[in-house]
């Protein structure tokens, strides 16, 4: 692999929680949306920051969690959304990927879709 194909894209996994806040109020573990409805963003970032508290101590594995509470449905695959480039993903979402090292985790993100926390895997 050439290192200059490497550097454009980037590998990662993530949790996603929905908050009242999201363009989309459902997800597969809530398909009529209504704990999204009913979760403010504040929730949805205590919970995350508690689950990512239990990851970074070593108490769960971050694909269990994105498996157990993400509302992403990447979550069949612990997380895991594959490579990506530049612009294909939302800004925010894309530049906390962008600024991880691989295998660090990032802080709380905000995107339309809702709250996340980002691994980067490659």
């Amino acid at each position: 692999m050439s290192s200059s194909s490497s550097s454009e894209k980037v590998r990662a996994s993530h949790i996603l929680i929905k908050h009242q806040g999201s363009r989309r109020k459902a997800s597969w573990k809530d398909p009529e949306g209504r704990v999204i409805s009913a979760t403010t963003r504040d929730d949805a970032v205590s919970q995350l920051k508690d689950l990512r508290v239990d990851i970074v101590s070593g108490k769960a594995s971050f694909s269990d969690v994105a498996s157990r509470d993400s509302d992403c449905s990447s979550a069949k695959r612990g997380g895991d959304l594959g490579s990506f480039g530049k612009g294909q993903m939302q800004k925010p979402f894309e530049e906390a990927t962008y600024a991880l090292k691989v295998g660090e985790i990032s802080d709380i993100v905000d995107t339309d879709s809702g709250v996340h926390i980002i691994m980067r895997t490659g």
